[in-house]
């Protein structure tokens, strides 16, 4: 598992640095952002992953990398969310923003440390195309208990599928490069 370790730390570090450079664009100016505002940017991205993956041409020239990559940090946005609450206007320097980037993703890079032990490591026998349609049953199971005000009667909560949303996403990323390297 530490090449999982080490494989995962690599994504995250050019997820990370995206979220930076954007936070130095526009600050944070996501941070109005209602939590279904956020899983149907989440669920636009993934649409267009299925899309990619299963359409002969592609109109736009953003693959499937810079998509999941966004998915990760709109992830890693409502965990932030979820704790902080909206607000009205950007509040959050680059530096509490930063950290709180770095919370969010310590506690999903220890649940799927955790998982993996149990699992032992299954994801890396599925194909991009499985996790991309995991990401979109999460969605739905996100948008569903939002239509429910955020109740559930014995399901996990929106920040599980969150988390599970972002690991997934990790491992595409992870198959991607391994599949680029081979093709070089």
């Amino acid at each position: 598992m530490a090449d999982t370790s080490k494989e995962y730390n690599d994504v995250i570090e050019t997820c990370r640095a995206l979220f930076i450079n954007k936070m130095k664009d526009y600050g944070s100016a996501w941070r109005i952002l209602r939590l279904p505002s956020l899983t149907d940017q989440i669920f636009i991205k993934a649409q267009r992953i299925r899309g990619l993956q299963q359409n002969k041409e592609q109109k736009v020239a953003e693959g499937q990398v810079s998509e999941f990559i966004g998915i990760i940090n709109y992830s890693v946005m409502a965990l932030i969310q979820l704790e902080k609450g909206i607000v009205e206007q950007p509040d959050l320097s680059l530096e509490e923003a930063t950290q709180l980037y770095d919370e969010k993703v310590a506690l999903t890079k220890q649940l799927m440390l955790d998982k993996n032990h149990d699992y032992g490591e299954a994801w890396r026998d599925m194909r991009v195309s499985s996790l991309t349609d995991l990401i979109l049953q999460k969605l739905l199971r996100v948008k569903q208990i939002e239509d429910n005000k955020g109740k559930t009667l014995v399901s996990e909560g929106i920040d599980a599928n969150y988390q599970d949303m972002l690991n997934y996403a990790v491992f595409a990323l992870i198959h991607l490069d391994t599949e680029n390297k081979n093709n070089t």
